[in-house]
């Protein structure tokens, strides 16, 4: 029987387990990589195993979402990365130097390989063929000092793609057809595996930019094949070495096969709040733009700017709209400087800003009150921004390029009818690069380690409870994303400060929360989370259930989980309960007094759980899905609780 790429690449690094969907199994890691939003916590969790040095083949530090230094405290997180990316054996990639997901991408990532990142978007490993996966600071740490990764061996869906893409229209048009086909829930334990003649069509960074935006599906990765076009955009990065080729055996048999002919693509775009929110840009005519946001992790790589460049070459911005461009590398900074595309987008307006993560997670260039932003990222959740009421649109570069011109949602291939020709940009045979921002480890150097004053322990949990006596802190409603939960933007600095960072859990969503919730804790009762659907969707910042660990939280119970978030809960003790009929979600109220009893006999038996709400006087029904490793992490208290306990 034939294999899927997929199952190819997997089946080689299994180490517990077999291939047979929906079971789990483990996989032997070979690259990490983190953020430096991400990354502190994870270096501290990963110290606090004791390894002496990481064991993958390759890890990297990269610093790309703090680097607007404002106060003390992420200059310091800096510094820390550095010092124990040199003390333990990891490359350490300086601000400055790009966003990890496009650095990676240039510089490191191989075809065949397993890739696991501290950071929901490492799926964009898969453009070169990797099985890429997004991650816990706290599983991306077990992996560099040796561990596996579990995850559920996934269902493949196949999808084949035919024909190539019209003029104006472009991969970004590709991955939000994908959400208008898949939406943003319902698709755990999937992996999107992409074939077809169209592929050949796409080059590696527009491959890239439709698996980063797979996470937005909710799947576990995308992947491509890696071909011809992955072997011409190695050999210009001079790393054909690194080149294999791995493709689909022509009987391989699928779960799932969806068909996209890539000449029917029109110009999308995600309207607010939810990348899953999709309509064609031309239902949008004539709404005024006030931003156009270019750059992020999905669509900043050399193609992408040099097309807008020459779209806007002898154009000038709408007065009304503030335009920035994020590159998504100094490597790409450096090739569209060398190809006249930066002169051309200065000269149209555009502020250069860093090449970081920056706007798309409202660390900077925040829209004005009520503003219409247009950004070529991958999330435009409530908040996201930094502006609570501002509309965030995403769109592909073609669409931003004609909102900078017109001033208003316009579908790029009206553009001909100004004169403005479509630019075909071929790839360079060749990159500039210069890779002195990197920072190689060096054995024979002596380090040691550096901590500011913002830099705490990672928070120790207590082992799970025999009886959850607790009250319900908050109840929200379907697609819940990490950053309700716990903001990105100006508060990132304090994530490596637990106890400041918790201060700020689901501001977004209710500004009361956390006096409520101190409360509870310090009643010596448990703080109760009650959810709708796909709770936990987004960015896999751990903090999102270490905060609440660190708050008292022992379970969550919701309509159903995000794969990502779900993984953080268990880590951090905390039991993710799904209700086991939906109308049991209507008969609980924020405020509840709630009791889960005989806990630690139910997991280790494997039956479900019985909620009593004491508040109302009913009592209904919970389950979960958890495996025996898992069952003994939650019952430990949570993975560093369990490997101390393994270890002894």
């Amino acid at each position: 029987m034939g294999k899927s790429i997929v199952q190819k690449i997997l089946e080689k690094h299994i180490v517990e387990g077999k291939w047979e969907p929906g079971k789990e199994i483990s996989i032997k890691i070979d690259q990490t990589l983190t953020q430096d939003a991400t990354g502190t916590m994870a270096y501290l969790q990963f110290e606090a195993m004791g390894a002496s040095k990481v064991k993958t083949e390759l890890s990297v530090s990269y610093v790309d979402h703090n680097t607007v230094q404002i106060g003390f405290e992420n200059a310091d997180d800096h510094k820390y990365l550095q010092t124990v990316a040199a003390k333990y054996g990891i490359i350490y990639s300086r601000a400055g130097n790009g966003i990890c997901h496009q650095v990676h991408l240039e510089r490191f990532g191989k075809p065949g390989k397993t890739l696991l990142g501290s950071d929901s978007h490492t799926p964009t490993g898969g453009g070169i063929g990797m099985i890429a996966i997004g991650a816990g600071g706290l599983d991306v740490a077990v992996a560099m000092a040796g561990g596996p990764f579990y995850l559920t061996c996934p269902k493949v869906i196949k999808i084949k793609l035919n024909g190539k893409l019209n003029p104006w229209c472009s991969a970004k048009d590709v991955v939000l057809k994908m959400l208008k086909i898949f939406t943003t829930k319902g698709n755990v334990g999937c992996i999107f595996e992409y074939g077809g003649d169209g592929v050949k069509t796409l080059s590696v960074p527009e491959r890239a930019t439709i698996t980063n935006m797979g996470a937005e599906c909710g799947v576990t990765t995308s992947v491509f094949p890696s071909d011809e076009t992955t072997f011409a955009f190695l050999k210009a990065q001079d790393r054909e070495n690194d080149w294999i080729e791995i493709k689909a055996d022509s009987e391989a048999n699928y779960d799932e096969i969806i068909e996209i002919n890539l000449d029917e693509i029109i110009p999308l775009t995600a309207y607010p709040h939810s990348p899953g929110n999709i309509k064609a840009v031309g239902e949008l005519k004539e709404l005024k733009v006030d931003q156009v946001c270019l750059g992020s992790c999905t669509n900043s790589s050399y193609k992408d700017l040099m097309t807008v460049a020459k779209i806007l070459k002898n154009q000038k911005a709408h007065p009304n709209v503030s335009f920035v461009i994020a590159p998504g590398s100094k490597q790409v900074l450096e090739n569209i400087t060398r190809d006249d595309g930066l002169t051309d987008l200065i000269s149209s307006g555009a502020r250069i800003a860093e090449s970081a993560c920056g706007f798309c997670i409202g660390n900077s260039q925040s829209p004005k009150t009520d503003a219409v932003s247009l950004r070529t990222s991958n999330r435009n959740f409530f908040g996201r921004s930094g502006t609570k009421s501002a509309l965030a649109y995403l769109v592909s570069p073609e669409t931003a390029a004609a909102a900078v011109i017109t001033g208003k949602m316009t579908d790029p291939r009206e553009l001909e009818t100004m004169g403005i020709n479509y630019p075909n940009i071929e790839m360079p045979d060749k990159f500039y690069i210069d890779d002195s921002l990197f920072i190689f480890p060096d054995d024979a150097n002596k380090v040691e380690i550096y901590r500011g004053p913002n830099i705490g322990d990672p928070p120790s949990s207590v082992p799970m409870l025999d009886i959850i006596s607790g009250e319900v802190t908050i109840k929200v409603g379907d697609q819940i994303t990490t950053d309700h939960i716990i903001p990105a933007g100006s508060k990132m600095k304090y994530r490596s400060n637990v106890p400041k960072y918790s201060e700020f859990l689901f501001e977004v969503v209710d500004p009361n929360f956390y006096k409520r919730a101190k409360k509870i804790k310090e009643s010596g009762k448990s703080n109760i989370f009650v959810a709708g659907l796909s709770y936990g969707q987004g960015s896999s910042r751990e903090h999102a259930a270490l905060c609440p660990m660190f708050m008292s939280t022992k379970a969550v119970i919701a309509k159903s989980f995000e794969r990502i978030h779900t993984a953080n809960l268990i880590n951090f003790g905390i039991i993710p309960l799904t209700f086991k009929k939906d109308k049991d979600y209507e008969q609980i109220d924020q405020g509840d007094n709630i009791e889960i009893s005989n806990i630690i006999k139910n997991i280790e038996s494997g039956d479900n759980l019985k909620v009593k709400n004491k508040t109302k006087n009913i009592e209904f029904e919970v389950e979960y899905n958890l495996s025996d490793r898992q069952r003994e992490i939650i019952l430990a208290g949570g993975t560093l609780a369990y490997i101390k306990n393994k270890s002894n």
